[in-house]
């Protein structure tokens, strides 16, 4: 075997294997890689570990307007439940009869109407608390927020065919703060 043979392992190495071997040196203008793995690419400021990020990310604000718009919708839904409560009782006054199921019809017409609005305000104010703590919240008002929104898809369901825009609002909720930028906004560390 001699030196100069190509296939011969033990030789002395023939010219520049690119690659092969200790590192070579970067052409000019390249920055120089490190031994074994590349480098990382740049982190985005507040997004990289262990930083936070710094700004609310775009999916969690849309979900914080839509929060807003559920509440007003449910106040306008109470509302029209409070008005329906005279309006049982003038169908009562018109249909004339005096009896003692008629008064016990309208007693129970009123008070589920009465149940709905306090409801629909209760889940109102719920809306609104979840949309104000979207800036400062952690983790565990992206849980309520979760939870909340599978609440407006269910009562959704209860309203159609007019809730298939709250069933849409309460998705989009739980897809926007659900993702991953809405997580790391949420379980980012606090001062």
């Amino acid at each position: 075997m001699s030196f100069g043979d190509p296939n011969n392992p033990y030789g002395q190495p023939q010219g520049g294997q690119p690659g092969y071997g200790y590192p070579q040196q970067a052409p000019q203008g390249v920055p120089q890689q490190g031994y074994g793995y590349p480098q990382a690419p740049p982190v985005q400021p507040g997004y990289g570990f262990p930083g936070a990020p710094v700004e609310m990310p775009g999916g969690v604000k849309a979900a914080r307007v839509m929060l807003w718009v559920v509440a007003a919708f449910q106040i306008i839904g109470a509302i029209i439940a409070f008005a329906g409560m005279s309006a049982v009782s003038d169908a009562v006054d018109n249909a004339g009869t005096t009896a003692a199921d008629t008064e016990t019809i309208e007693n129970f017409g009123k008070g589920i109407l009465a149940f709905v609005a306090v409801l629909a305000l209760i889940f109102a104010g719920l809306s609104v608390a979840l949309a104000l703590k979207m800036k400062s919240g952690g983790n565990a008002t992206r849980v309520c927020t979760i939870v909340y929104g599978a609440f407006i898809c269910l009562g959704g369901i209860f309203q159609l065919p007019l809730g298939i825009v709250t069933i849409a609002l309460g998705v989009l909720i739980i897809v926007f703060v659900a993702k991953s930028d809405g997580a790391a906004w949420f379980q980012r560390p606090r001062a």
